[in-house]
């Protein structure tokens, strides 16, 4: 367990930016027996969710949020020393999806670059990256960036996955300043690694033979490029592991759950976060959801969850918890305080607000 601890760095300003193209989950007919829908919609609490196009990546989803916030608290791109771009769907294996967003956003060529990639426990992570940036001598400020595009790695045949996830980026500007501790428990269980998975990579080069959708167990097809999601190992490990990582960051920090003002999850499905909710007995009303309206979206649902819930919310100072947990399988916890974090709406998706791509 690694437990970290920052003092005088934090959230200062966060935005998000979806696709415009909704899928219902009552449109899965094709998928799942007509009258199993509204049990399924009803069980993992999602609805609906959004879709990027083809031809649209996580970059471009996190550009168009690294804008919105940038625009709206009119910060100086020059400012910016750290740029840290956090997905599982990048553009690219090489290079790296962040330096692609330095070029387009405009920031300065003295700009550290670097991408992170892990499950759905990456905001946090990459959160604990920022913050220890920033609370470097000579970074000031550090733009954090996550985004992911699951639906180019679901097969839409997979009726345990497909109608989980949803597309979706943000935007998250950390930087020195009057704020109090941030505490991460940070935990890895490597031993789970077949939990969620995509076989096709360096360890099983990709061929021809990998692109072929084959029907794999309880009738789902996909190929080897695709995701695979253990879904009864994923619900034991969270359940045994997430309730508990409350409890420890909040014995490390000597505070009760009094003291939370809103404890926010991964958006896995909602009987899961149900769940948590109950066993560790705080109240419904500060746990936050937008899983109803834009699904699973990996890394990127804790902030996008802050953004899209607790609007108007964060005024003063407000102690927040957020968990993320996921394919590694991996599990990060962090009790930490926001002062007067400015949240943009939640925008959609604009062809028509991109900058230059691929630095063309």
């Amino acid at each position: 367990m690694a437990r970290i601890s920052f003092h005088g760095v934090g959230i200062s300003a966060m935005s998000a930016c979806v696709p415009k193209k909704i899928v219902n989950n009552k449109d899965l007919g094709y998928l799942i027996p007509e009258e199993e829908i509204e049990k399924t919609i009803k069980s993992i609490g999602i609805a609906e969710r959004r879709i990027a196009d083809d031809d649209v990546t996580a970059s471009d989803l996190a550009y168009q949020a690294a804008r919105k916030l940038l625009d709206d608290n009119h910060i100086d791109p020059d400012s910016i020393d750290v740029l840290l771009f956090m997905s599982q769907t990048s553009d690219y294996r090489i290079p790296a999806t962040s330096c692609i967003l330095q070029h387009r956003l405009g920031l300065a060529q003295s700009t550290a670059c670097i991408d992170l990639t892990l499950g759905c426990s990456g905001y946090v992570f990459a959160l604990s990256t920022a913050m220890a940036y920033a609370s470097m001598e000579g970074v000031n400020r550090v733009l954090l960036l996550d985004g992911e595009t699951f639906s180019k790695i679901v097969n839409r045949r997979d009726k345990v996955d497909w109608p989980l996830y949803g597309d979706a980026a943000t935007a998250t500007l950390v930087e020195k300043g009057d704020f109090g501790a941030s505490t991460f428990i940070l935990n890895t269980d490597g031993s789970g690694e077949d939990a969620v998975k995509i076989h096709g990579g360096m360890r099983n080069p990709i061929t021809a033979e990998s692109l072929e959708e084959r029907e794999q167990e309880e009738s789902n097809v996909r190929n080897d490029l695709e995701v695979y999601m253990d879904g009864m190992a994923v619900f034991n490990f969270a359940i045994s592991k997430v309730p508990h990582g409350v409890t420890e960051v909040l014995k490390a920090t000597d505070k009760t759950l009094d003291d939370i003002d809103y404890l926010v999850f991964h958006q896995s499905n909602k009987f899961m976060t149900d769940f948590f909710v109950k066993k560790l007995k705080f109240p419904a009303n500060r746990v936050p959801y937008c899983i109803q309206k834009y699904g699973n979206t990996s890394s990127t649902s804790v902030p996008l969850t802050i953004v899209s819930e607790l609007q108007g919310k964060l005024n003063g100072h407000k102690n927040v918890v957020m968990c993320g947990f996921g394919a590694g399988l991996s599990w990060g916890t962090v009790l930490t305080e926001f002062n007067n974090c400015k949240l943009s709406t939640v925008i959609e998706y604009n062809r028509d607000g991109e900058g230059n791509k691929d630095g063309k």
